[in-house]
């Protein structure tokens, strides 16, 4: 079993992570690359720096404190020299002013339980745990033994995954998951390798097995998601494709639909880690685009009943 895991976030009082009020737990790295992630600090496997422009005081004691001599400030803004920075946090213990910071940060099973149990009062009868990322289900044995902890005072567990593992890892954490929220983003094989540089093959067979796995056992619970993305996955056609492979191979499980509204709150990450975005200039959508792709989801006869859309949309003149 792992004795660490890789955590980017402690995020409290969350509200889209599952039902109820919920801490979610966000562990850094992923095997996906989708273009238009909101994550950008999630999709390393190792810790990173970060610049906040706004909070740096130009005294230039992080450069000074380097011992790789990988920070440089000059007109521009911070140079950070990623090919020499190995985040040991010099910089960030010498900055007066908090613009520096490392993202990712190492816990053991028991310190990470104790933390998010301090938020138990919050999360009455409905709220819990949510293990998100990047991707939780690699660092799969950690997450195992977390979520065994959890229920064993309780609470309840949910499992934010885009399920490109071997099904033999999703196994290590299912029986100590009440929840499972499944990203199928674009049904189409190719498309889903344009967007997120690998094909949908394991991960359609995975959702299929995690069908299977619930009716068998009576548990988790299934919410799947898609995040509707202009340009990408928002076509009538990716939705009905989804909507057809839900119906013929999750149908006979209770499940719920959730088509997540693309937002670009993210774009100031991609720029504090030097990384450029696809996306940044995209709008949002807008209600009624939302609500014309509701429809597509729920069928043409209406035979899928719990689809929603959630998150914020372009002001539309009346």
């Amino acid at each position: 079993m792992s004795k660490k895991a890789l955590i980017i976030d402690i995020q409290r009082l969350s509200t889209e992570d599952g039902p109820g009020i919920r801490t979610t737990v966000f562990f850094k790295g992923c095997n996906l690359r989708c273009a238009w992630y909101h994550n950008p600090e999630s999709l390393s496997f190792k810790k990173q720096i970060e610049w906040y422009a706004d909070r740096c005081m130009g005294c230039r004691l992080c450069a000074a404190a380097c011992t790789r001599q990988g920070l440089n400030l000059d007109e521009n803004g911070m140079q950070i020299n990623r090919e020499r920075c190995i985040a040991c946090g010099t910089c960030v213990r010498e900055c007066p002013a908090g613009a520096m910071a490392v993202k990712g940060e190492d816990w053991n099973v028991d310190s990470l339980v104790y933390e998010v149990l301090k938020d138990r009062a919050y999360f009455a009868a409905e709220g819990g745990i949510t293990a998100s990322g990047g991707e939780a289900l690699m660092q799969a044995d950690f997450v195992a033994a977390f979520f065994e902890k959890l229920k064993a005072q309780g609470v309840h567990t949910t499992l934010d995954t885009a399920a490109l593992v071997d099904w033999s890892i999703f196994e290590k954490v299912l029986p100590h998951t009440d929840l499972v929220l499944l990203d199928l983003k674009l049904f189409d094989a190719e498309q889903h390798k344009r967007f997120t540089g690998v094909d949908n093959a394991r991960i359609l067979e995975n959702a299929t097995r995690l069908a299977q796995y619930i009716a068998r056992h009576g548990s988790p619970a299934l919410w799947v998601r898609t995040p509707i993305i202009p340009g990408a996955t928002n076509s009538h056609e990716n939705i009905a494709a989804i909507g057809r492979f839900i119906r013929g191979h999750l149908g006979g499980v209770e499940q719920r639909w959730e088509l997540c509204a693309f937002n670009n709150l993210c774009r100031d990450k991609y720029t504090r880690l030097d990384m450029e975005w696809d996306f940044a200039e995209t709008s949002l959508m807008s209600k009624s685009q939302m609500e014309a792709l509701h429809k597509v989801a729920c069928g043409s006869r209406g035979d899928l009943s719990r689809v929603f859309w959630t998150g914020s949309t372009l002001v539309e003149n009346t």
